[in-house]
């Protein structure tokens, strides 16, 4: 292995074109883009012109049968970034994908099956995961020193998008297009920070509303109350229709409160557990003393470069990785069992009938308005059109 790793970025819209800019800005030592790919002409132009050096391609199997990568970063639509990863992986080539890892486990789980096979690494783009208030909110509730968890609320409603964003593209906010809405676009990251902090729940219930605020056929406000083993509780909000918008994570745990906001980590740390004092008090009204800490942060937050520059590491040195693609599943089961218990209007328990969500998704997709398709339907399965 050379010591840059070769890698090839198929799609360059929105996000691809961002990596290809942070390594121009050279934060990415470590790596060579080799190739890009796009089946659309204006964005081959357009790579031709920002990157005439690097080669150009507009199928994804001439990317793989080039021999210029070593890896692929996938940045396409979502439905194909299980079948890609799956045949890049088969290829002999490493794999990093952006969120979400798909739109359905059923597909996501064959994706993890294969990577499990393959001694590839295997990465997904949850890049959130390098912010020091996240990672040191982990730390705190993993390590387990202000005992177990009872309840974590998440209002995250600093998405507002407007009319014209969801007009921009026909694939934009549709079954068939896009698998979902504001869960399936812009929370994933924060329904796996959710479960990488806090861990996976065993029940959801959800209302996900479908164009409450904008003219869409997929949800874009939702409410998930969810569950855990230990009789802790959770309750997620988010919407792409509020304005100011909020974005609180709020975590308790048996002696300490966490508040994540406004890229700061606070916490109110208690004397003795609230377990403790509800039994042995002798006062109905008694209060617990505390104080309020600004938790120190460490570490820099280097997001999008920072999780490819460990994809490097791994490859080259074993080093570990921001975010395992296996576990891209977590955050999409949490989205899957919100979108089927809206559906059905009942709790979902954990781990999800797999084929009732797709049959489920399928008659969405079935019935679909998208104005590009984005997926070729069959009765047993969708591959990709890319």
């Amino acid at each position: 292995m050379s010591e840059k790793i070769r890698v090839g970025i198929i799609g360059i819209g929105n996000m691809g074109s961002s990596h290809l800019r942070n390594y121009r800005d050279g934060k990415m030592p470590e790596i060579e883009i080799t190739a890009v790919c796009d089946i659309k002409a204006d964005r081959l132009e357009w790579a031709e012109k920002e990157f005439p050096a690097i080669p150009r391609f507009d199928s994804f199997d001439k990317v793989l049968e080039s021999g210029l990568c070593d890896a692929i970063l996938i940045a396409v639509p979502h439905y194909d970034h299980p079948p890609m990863a799956i045949k890049a992986l088969e290829a002999g080539l490493h794999v990093m994908t952006e969120k979400p890892a798909g739109v359905y486990t059923k597909q996501v789980r064959e994706m993890n099956e294969v990577a499990a096979k393959s001694d590839k690494v295997f990465g997904i783009m949850y890049n959130q995961r390098t912010n020091p208030m996240y990672r040191k909110a982990r730390e705190i509730v993993k390590g387990g020193e202000y005992g177990q968890l009872k309840r974590v609320n998440w209002i995250i409603t600093d998405w507002f998008r407007t009319q014209a964003y969801y007009n921009s593209g026909g694939w934009r906010a549709t079954w068939s297009g896009e698998g979902g809405g504001v869960l399936l676009n812009q929370c994933p990251h924060n329904l796996d920070l959710w479960q990488w902090i806090c861990g996976m729940p065993n029940k959801i219930k959800a209302v996900c509303r479908v164009g409450q605020w904008h003219d869409i056929e997929v949800e874009d406000d939702v409410t998930i109350y969810a569950e855990y083993p230990n009789g802790a509780s959770g309750v997620f909000i988010t919407t792409t229709g509020d304005c100011p918008g909020t974005n609180r994570l709020e975590i308790t745990l048996d002696r300490a409160k966490l508040i994540c906001e406004d890229n700061k980590l606070r916490m109110y740390v208690l004397e003795n557990n609230t377990s403790d004092i509800i039994y042995r008090s002798e006062d109905g009204f008694a209060k617990e003393d505390g104080e309020w800490i600004e938790v120190e942060l460490e570490g820099e937050n280097n997001q999008h470069s920072g999780v490819m520059n460990a994809f490097a590491g791994k490859i080259l040195r074993g080093e570990e990785l921001i975010a395992p693609g296996e576990e891209g599943i977590n955050g999409l089961t949490i989205s899957n069992a919100a979108f089927l218990s809206s559906w059905l209007d009942k709790t979902i328990e954990l781990p999800i009938d797999e084929d009732l969500y797709y049959a489920e998704l399928k008659k969405r997709i079935d019935s679909s308005k998208a104005k590009e398709n984005v997926v070729e339907k069959t009765n047993e399965d969708m591959s990709s059109t890319y």
